[in-house]
């Protein structure tokens, strides 16, 4: 007996000097987030349309969570809980920056039943963000591309980055994807020069000045947002494999407030697609280049869905219901991978559901930091489950009390284990989806299970008021006859231009006519 011990205890310590690679005693970090990037638009989950072989790469070499999450369905929120650990409720910015809210919202002529919520327009100073954290650590900070977290004293520089290259107040590319940029905070070069590059060559720049230190680049490109542009070159490859495809009669179907693109075939979101995974291609090729590669944890995410409907139109998260700005998965869950080269990880496939505030907890884990639970309150170490282990069961709770651009709707979900409830606050119903059987949500259980959804309920708003939330209020001076006015012209003016334009987009005689804005200046 007491052999047979030895031997398997030999057997153990064997396997794990195999498992265990040395851990580096410098770790840096570099954070990949792009800009409204669907779960399905890479090449290694839909193999189909888009082309994205560093990304897909990066994959595996990482843990792939597939039930990862960004913290809320449009950008600024789900920005400000990576910085932070805290949800959208806790830190009150539950909106894209700049979005209308209260009365201002009648603006926007939608004729709604709510007048959405007010929300914080800056990232509040009194955090200790992650970028602090890690400056006060001893490392060397960098932020490069789009930030969207405030105005001027809140931008990067002033919540812990020591560079910003191109972060400033502006979510989307003001001058669009090639040079000039019309930032004030990114030089011009020549002009042409592709953005989602330009940031990628920023990135490698300060990885090589601070090669021999410790440091936290983090990459945030504009790319994928609105307004798509790409070269002619690409657009042609694009336009041709669409071609070879299929191109289907019609792309889009009627949701409760705007179409929703249904097809994967714009060659113009391609191209774009294409020129982001190029300059990820390029950091990742660069860290491979200067001996990195093996004490830097990479981490790739999306601030939330494919723009299915809204903004450009772009993509379709399918079987994922809906996309940016929604309520479904579509719009919430996303790319999420974590690479750890110092880790074995048997196997590269995660379902346990995690979310942005999870970043937080998990990079100081990683490189060895003690725990910051009073900053990063909604978050927790993932580092459990990059090892193979569980992490406590949780809910995952999101708060949108506002009407998107995209077209969803003011609500709040809870998800908790397989389940998932939507509460809408237009008429207070909720919905429940199974999400391990019915990942597309086509099948409200609500009415089945009423037990559970008074449950979740309860977690829900019990959290919600805890943090202090905010609620949308009815508009009193709501008039169903124009709302149903506007959702007739939608439905059949709006719906058909988005088909013409698609199709335009995919005739052989595409021509933006003005020089594909203006990347003909430049090499490809």
């Amino acid at each position: 007996m007491e052999k047979t011990q030895i031997y398997l205890s030999g057997i153990i310590f064997l396997s794990l000097l195999i498992s265990c690679k040395p851990i580096p005693q410098t770790k840096n970090i570099l954070f990949i987030l792009a800009d409204d990037y669907g779960y399905n638009d890479m090449s290694f989950r839909n193999n189909s349309f888009y082309e994205t072989p560093n990304i897909d790469g990066l994959a595996n070499e990482s843990m792939v969570f597939n039930d990862g999450y960004a913290a809320c369905q449009v950008c600024s929120p789900s920005r400000a809980s990576i910085f932070t650990g805290k949800s959208p409720a806790r830190h009150g910015i539950t909106d894209w920056i700049g979005a209308p809210s209260g009365e201002e919202w009648r603006k926007n002529n939608r004729h709604n039943k709510l007048l959405p919520a007010n929300y914080i327009h800056n990232l509040p100073h009194e955090y200790i963000t992650l970028p602090e954290a890690l400056k006060q650590a001893g490392y060397k900070t960098m932020f490069a591309g789009k930030w969207h977290l405030g105005s001027k004293g809140s931008w990067p520089e002033d919540h812990g980055f020591d560079i910003n290259v191109g972060g400033w107040d502006a979510g989307s590319p003001r001058g669009g994807y090639f040079a000039p940029f019309n930032n004030p905070n990114l030089k011009n070069h020549e002009d042409g020069e592709n953005l989602s590059m330009r940031l990628a060559n920023e990135t490698v720049k300060f990885i090589k000045e601070n090669k021999d230190a410790k440091f936290f680049a983090f990459l945030s490109f504009y790319a994928v947002h609105g307004p798509i542009e790409t070269t002619q070159a690409k657009w042609e490859k694009y336009r041709q494999k669409a071609e070879r495809n299929g191109i289907k009669d019609s792309a889009f179907i009627m949701g409760h407030f705007l179409p929703i693109r249904q097809t994967q075939d714009n060659p113009v979101y391609a191209g774009l697609v294409e020129s982001m995974d190029d300059a990820v291609g390029t950091v990742l090729n660069a860290l491979k280049e200067l001996g990195l590669d093996k004490n830097t944890i990479v981490i790739f995410t999306s601030d939330n869905g494919g723009v299915a409907s809204g903004d450009a139109f772009a993509t379709s998260n399918l079987p994922l219901r809906a996309g940016k700005g929604y309520q479904y998965e579509g719009g919430i869950r996303e790319p999420y991978f974590i690479k750890v080269p110092w880790l074995k990880i048997e196997n590269k496939q995660c379902n346990t559901a995690v979310s942005g505030t999870d970043f937080y907890p998990t990079i100081l884990d990683l490189l060895g930091m003690e725990l910051k639970p009073e900053e990063h309150t909604d978050g927790v170490s993932l580092l459990p489950l990059l090892k193979g282990e569980k992490i406590k069961d949780r809910s995952l709770i999101w708060h949108y009390p506002h009407y998107g651009n995209q077209g969803g709707e003011p609500s709040s979900i809870i998800r908790r284990g397989d389940w998932k409830l939507i509460h809408y606050y237009e008429d207070n119903r909720n919905e429940l989806y199974n999400l391990r059987n019915d990942l597309e949500e086509a099948n409200d259980l609500s009415k089945d299970h009423l037990d559970l959804v008074i449950e979740l309920n309860s977690i829900l708003f019990d959290y919600l008021e805890e943090v202090g939330a905010k609620y949308p209020i009815k508009d009193p001076i709501y008039n169903s006859v124009l709302e149903e006015e506007y959702l007739k012209q939608i439905s059949t003016v709006k719906i058909q231009n988005l088909e013409n334009q698609r199709l335009k987009f995919l005739s052989p005689d595409f021509d933006p006519e003005n020089n594909w804005w203006g990347s003909n200046t430049t090499k490809d």
